[in-house]
């Protein structure tokens, strides 16, 4: 009896501390500052053209009230996001239990219990990504929502402000552009067939694939169904409408562009150069890098390539070398099933594609292309009793002496830890960090296989410093920001302080590009030669391949483009999967420069070619199996001959 009266106080008491907090929080909402609706999240992105491809949620100034929006469209839209919203304070209990049961059971955050508040607090105030810190945020603003609007004004401004896909934002807008009529005249076809959009713009858009669109419009029929709202047979006639479009399928509707978008809050964030308060009262105008052309050849080469793998994802950056202004950015394949951007918020093991900042530490520090080294299965002795066996892929080796060049085309591990080791542990951070790397790298063994993990983004930057001849950039996606009074409030400066010797970068890129010439098989193949039929110009490029892990890192003058793929949970790769990042990579790189004239480095006056014996490193002849005009600073090519005078020697100055 005694434990029972213990609990009923203690029950009393939690029943007493929540209505006394849930009091305190909802008149901290209710007399707070108020959320001003119709001008909250006015931020306009534009791309490097100046074209808008976001305009916030308030972007849009055809704002219609609740009731002169067609009922029709208005009970598909409650019926299918949100059927308790009269009746519920904001948060839905029941689907959110059951969504955090599932969440946990998964170990993800897949699943969302979002009511139309949420949403709508969501799409003022912050970013999309699926994170815990978001959700908190998003509950408190949609808290907020409820103290302050009554239900038809939180309806109003949400359908007022949703993306119905080709970047046409808010019901008004979605009606003229899909149907050329107001929303007050939509039917129920039109109705249940806009309603289904917001979910997955870029999938449910019935311009981008009418038969997912039609599918979705079924499901919101059907729903209408079940709670009595229209019956089974109004459903069937609806269904066979046959709708007539007036709008035309747009670009803006990509389908990764939101991962840019997301990546651009962040950095607007992280610049911390304006207030929320800014944003809210005044609105921003961001002028990005974003180039719509690459976007889209990012974007198809995605898709198809990944079309089939349902679990395996990608992460992708294409940047201008010469500015680091990033054009195009991918953070998986599809923002509106995993808003989990890659693209800045993780980092993978690299593999060989690190291998290129070792080779230039060499080049720099006396080693040539012609330089050879034993390449056999070799057991390295590390000091304190400690030993290191690295191995080839498919324990394939030569057995025998390699130059740098065929190390590079082959990518050869042995070669790579043997000129590790021979230029010093710590040689290949001093670089790295040097080319932009900020991430912590463990000087070990095993650095130039790519133990280390590392972002795409900083990764993908410190090729740029190799792309443009050795300048230092700083990768970015914001090249300006106004206010909304049209006053600059920022502008990227970039530096270009040069960093790398211009005569080893041009050295390196061309050992880079022997990567996938089909003339170097032998023993083996060069890594990347399965896409050389997909090349049509001159490239430097380097695949990396760990158990879990996929890059190809590539670029030339005009652009340098990073893709990692992979498995979120580091499920194990099988050799089939090797070969997506490559033909993601010679996909997104040819769809990008079709139209545009190829170009090359030119070549330092310091420096001069020679047809070499790439086996053997020496000048070659008639007998050389493997012969490829390899490139040396003047004095260091195979075969050359001091020419002196009584007085001087000749000699070259690097760049």
């Amino acid at each position: 009896m005694k434990k029972i009266y213990l609990l009923c106080k203690i029950a009393i008491a939690l029943m007493l501390i929540f209505c006394f907090s849930y009091s305190v929080l909802f008149l901290c909402a209710k007399y707070g500052s108020k959320i001003d609706i119709e001008n909250s999240n006015s931020i306009y992105m534009y791309d490097k053209d100046g074209k808008s491809f976001y305009e916030g949620n308030n972007g849009t100034r055809k704002w219609i009230k609740l009731k002169d929006i067609s009922k029709d469209l208005i009970n598909a839209t409650i019926y299918s996001e949100d059927k308790n919203f009269y009746e519920h304070n904001g948060f839905d209990i029941p689907r959110i239990i059951k969504s955090m049961f599932i969440n946990i059971k998964s170990k993800d955050l897949t699943q969302g219990a979002s009511t139309i508040t949420q949403q709508y607090a969501r799409n003022l105030f912050l970013t999309f990504d699926k994170t815990w810190e978001r959700k908190i945020k998003e509950a408190w603003y949609a808290f907020k929502l409820e103290a302050q609007y009554s239900k038809d004004e939180i309806l109003e401004g949400y359908l007022n402000t949703i993306n119905y896909g080709n970047g046409i934002m808010g019901i008004e807008n979605a009606a003229l552009y899909y149907f050329n009529k107001s929303a007050k005249d939509l039917n129920l076809a039109e109705s249940s067939m806009l309603a289904g959009i917001p979910k997955s713009p870029d999938n449910y858009s019935p311009l981008n694939d009418e038969a997912a669109a039609k599918e979705r419009q079924k499901q919101i029929l059907r729903a209408m169904v079940n709670n009595d709202i229209i019956t089974e047979k109004q459903m069937n006639e609806t269904l066979e409408v046959e709708l007539t479009y007036n709008g035309k399928k747009e670009n803006l509707n990509l389908s990764t562009l939101m991962y840019y978008q997301d990546a651009v809050i962040r950095e607007l964030q992280d610049l911390k150069v304006v207030s929320d308060d800014t944003i809210r009262q005044e609105g921003l105008k961001i002028y990005t890098n974003l180039d719509i052309s690459a976007q889209t050849s990012l974007e198809n080469a995605i898709n198809n390539n990944l079309e089939d793998k349902d679990e395996m994802q990608t992460s992708a950056v294409v940047m201008d070398p010469n500015t680091g202004a990033i054009i195009a950015l991918a953070g998986g394949k599809d923002y509106s099933k995993s808003q989990y951007n890659r693209a800045v918020q993780s980092k993978r093991q690299v593999g060989s594609t690190m291998k290129p900042i070792l080779y230039y530490a060499a080049l720099e520090n006396g080693l040539t292309a012609a330089t050879t080294f034993l390449s056999k299965p070799t057991t390295f002795s590390l000091g304190n009793g400690l030993t290191y066996s690295p191995s080839n892929y498919g324990d394939i080796y030569p057995n025998d002496k390699i130059t740098m060049a065929l190390a590079i085309a082959y990518s050869d591990n042995i070669y790579a830890i043997k000129t590790h080791l021979f230029l010093g542990e710590d040689m290949m951070i001093k670089y790295a960090k040097k080319m932009g790397i900020t991430s912590k790298l463990e000087a070990n063994a095993s650095l130039p296989l790519g133990t280390n993990e590392l972002s795409i983004l900083e990764f993908t930057n410190a090729y740029a410093a190799l792309a443009n001849t050795g300048l230092s950039v700083k990768e970015h996606l914001i090249n300006k920001i106004e206010d909304g009074n049209g006053d600059i409030i920022y502008k990227y400066k970039g530096n270009n302080e040069r960093i790398l010797n211009k005569s080893y970068t041009y050295i390196l890129s061309e050992l880079l590009s022997n990567t996938y010439d089909t003339s170097l098989i032998s023993y083996t193949s060069p890594t990347c030669a399965s896409i050389a039929p997909k090349l049509t110009k001159k490239y430097a490029v380097k695949s990396g391949t760990t158990d879990y892990d996929l890059w190809t890192v590539g670029y030339n003058p005009d652009v340098v483009v990073g893709v990692w793929t992979g498995y979120d949970d580091n499920r194990k790769l099988s050799n089939k999967e090797y070969k997506y990042s490559k033909n993601i990579w010679a996909d997104t790189i040819e769809g990008y420069l079709r139209e545009k004239d190829a170009s090359w480095y030119e070549k330092p006056d310091n420096v001069v070619g020679v047809l070499t014996d790439v086996q053997t490193g020496e000048v070659a002849t008639n007998d050389s199996k493997l012969k490829k005009i390899l490139y040396f600073v003047k004095g260091t090519e195979p075969g050359y001959k001091s020419k002196t005078t009584k007085k001087t020697t000749t000699t070259q100055k690097n760049d």
